[in-house]
């Protein structure tokens, strides 16, 4: 069994206890109880280079990336340096994050949060609504098609954005024929944990024109953001290179520096 496999199979058992905790309805009626969220596609045009900051406590393969942590400082740095939206990890087991992450987030910044999860059922969705995200992540690798285009339906309905990511040119393919405005190439191969910046740059192409593409993993210089945006990537999402540094608003602004 690789990482990914392991972390999905944990969701599976995880969300099942959630259910059981708190039952599906009464997140949707909290959904749609709130407001609508920041438009979070807007946002990543809003300037030339968009940036979705992360906060990530730690991952199977770096271990605890900062220390202390204090997820709204971190938030509200980043949105002070200009981010134009946040990833907030979900997943407590494998990256240390959850819920409490995420309501301290929403309560520091007014920025759009995309939640960042391993997403296998459609309670997680309503779950993201209820916490007030504008986007939630869709892992291409690990839902069969039928899931997929249904779950980027029942985010339309609970009105938040679907971030789907690909590895490759299969997946981009199968995404490609979806009814999606954001699509996410994750330079990170989930089942190795090897990194380059060589898949976006080549599966960008794939993604149909009117596509937002955000490249994800791996961006860690003022040098990588320009080679993506050459290359006509619309977005980038950080977390590790910015959580490592001392000063987060100038490692946020010497990264967007174009």
């Amino acid at each position: 069994m690789n990482i990914l496999e392991e972390i999905v199979a944990n969701k599976r058992d995880e969300v099942a206890a959630f259910k059981t905790a708190r039952p599906m309805g009464e997140l949707e009626s909290a959904a749609r109880r709130r407001g609508r969220a920041p438009d979070f596609v807007a946002a990543l045009h809003s300037v030339p280079m968009g940036l979705i900051a992360e906060v990530k406590r730690r991952s199977p393969s770096a271990g605890p990336i900062r220390e202390p942590f204090d997820a709204k400082t971190i938030a509200m740095a980043y949105e002070n340096a200009g981010a134009q939206a946040v990833s907030v990890l979900m997943d407590r087991k494998f990256f240390g994050g959850g819920e409490d992450d995420f309501r301290d987030v929403r309560s520091a910044v007014a920025l759009p949060l995309l939640y960042k999860e391993f997403i296998v059922d459609e309670w997680q969705i309503w779950h993201a609504a209820s916490l007030g995200a504008s986007a939630a992540l869709l892992i291409a690798a690990v839902l069969d098609d039928a899931r997929l285009r249904d779950f980027v339906e029942l985010c339309r309905e609970a009105r938040i954005e679907p971030l789907v990511e690909v590895h490759d040119e299969r997946e981009m393919t199968r995404v490609a024929a979806l009814p999606v405005r954001c699509i996410g190439v994750n330079n990170r191969d989930l089942k190795t944990f090897r990194i380059s910046l060589e898949t976006t740059i080549r599966l960008k192409p794939l993604a149909p024109k009117e596509c937002t593409v955000v490249s994800e993993s791996g961006i860690r210089s003022a040098g990588d953001v320009a080679r993506l945006k050459a290359e006509g990537v619309h977005a980038v999402l950080v977390g590790e290179s910015l959580l490592r540094q001392g000063a987060i608003e100038k490692a946020v602004k010497d990264l967007m520096t174009l």
